[in-house]
């Protein structure tokens, strides 16, 4: 029966249960306007943490965390060992998988009104961000040989990197997911419901392993813009109309044009006029700012994004050639 039932539906009802979930921590989260929070202080300050953290608020934060941690990663691997086919229906994992990211929602929204905080109080605030970028970066390595890196133009990265990585990027996307949502109490600021919104998102895409859904392209891409749209109102919000807030919309659009966009079938006209209406957009806005030589703050993100796919297919490059000779004793091993 499961497999009478396509993935794309479920796909399109878990996005309407996002929303809905969303709803619902903006409802419950009016109910914590009363917790009384430290000043802000800078940047690397995380203001929606507790004066006084007690033994009880970390446990039931990072207990939490943990178990649902482990739970997603033996998911994961049990999909990995025990299924490995891909269909256009679901798997029971599958169904296991919407089950159990539910419920640590549910969890999760409990946990937050009884004790408030989450793994912030003691991990840095850019260990969070880190965690999306690495997501974001290991997406643009492992889809390097299908739409390239720059216009259609694959980086000179190794086969057997890029295959590593397509085969275990599940346990890395989930840690990412994972940690990123238990990070945060379950607050109703805009940042917060927009952040949790692309949470929801990117579990339910996790839940869906295996399954045509996961890998459907327009879907894919629509997760790695929705950074665009969070990015971009969190500027507004925090620095309001005049902050940042065009580095972000258009630092993550320009990776969408240099790389995201060629893995979409699109004909060479809608790319141009993508390419037009991008740069454009870009240097009206600077413009209207007063500031057109600050259009150059948009090749920030970019930049850092490839220099990150650089170094992590560097990295894994390195650890599988330190493995080599590991695995080449192994039968040798056996044999004894």
């Amino acid at each position: 029966m499961l497999k009478e039932v396509r993935a794309g539906r479920v796909l399109a009802a878990g996005v309407l249960a996002s929303a809905a979930l969303t709803a619902l921590v903006w409802l419950l989260g009016r109910r914590l306007h009363g917790v009384a929070l430290l000043p802000d202080q800078g940047a690397s300050w995380y203001y929606w943490k507790l004066p006084e953290p007690t033994v009880w608020t970390r446990a039931s934060a990072w207990a939490c965390y943990a178990a649902h941690q482990i739970a997603f990663w033996w998911l994961i691997h049990r999909a990995r060992t025990r299924v490995g086919r891909r269909t256009s229906g679901l798997h029971r994992v599958n169904v296991v998988a919407l089950a159990v990211n539910t419920g640590f929602v549910a969890l999760h929204l409990l946990q937050t009104q009884l004790f408030y905080d989450g793994l912030a109080q003691d991990v840095s605030i850019f260990s969070s961000q880190g965690s999306v970028v690495l997501l974001l970066v290991a997406v643009l390595l492992m889809e390097n040989r299908r739409r390239g890196l720059f216009f259609g133009r694959p980086a000179p990265v190794r086969r057997e990197v890029v295959a590593f990585a397509r085969r275990y990027h599940g346990y890395l996307f989930s840690w990412a997911a994972v940690y990123t949502f238990w990070y945060h109490p379950m607050e109703s600021t805009g940042g917060h419901l927009i952040g949790f919104l692309y949470m929801f998102l990117l579990l339910l895409q996790g839940s869906l392993f295996l399954t045509r859904a996961h890998t459907n392209r327009w879907w894919t891409v629509t997760l790695e813009l929705a950074v665009a749209v969070h990015g971009t109102l969190v500027a507004v919000m925090n620095s309001g109309p005049d902050g940042m807030w065009p580095m972000f919309l258009f630092g993550f659009l320009g990776v969408f044009v240099v790389t995201q966009m060629h893995g979409l079938g699109l004909g060479r006209g809608v790319r141009w006029a993508f390419g037009l209406a991008y740069a454009g957009g870009a240097l009206a806005v600077y413009a209207l700012r007063g500031d057109p030589a600050g259009v150059s703050a948009v090749v920030r993100i970019p930049a850092i994004e490839y220099l990150l796919v650089g170094v992590l297919a560097l990295l894994l490059w390195l650890g599988l050639r330190a493995a080599r000779p590991a695995r080449s004793r192994e039968p040798a091993r056996l044999e004894e």
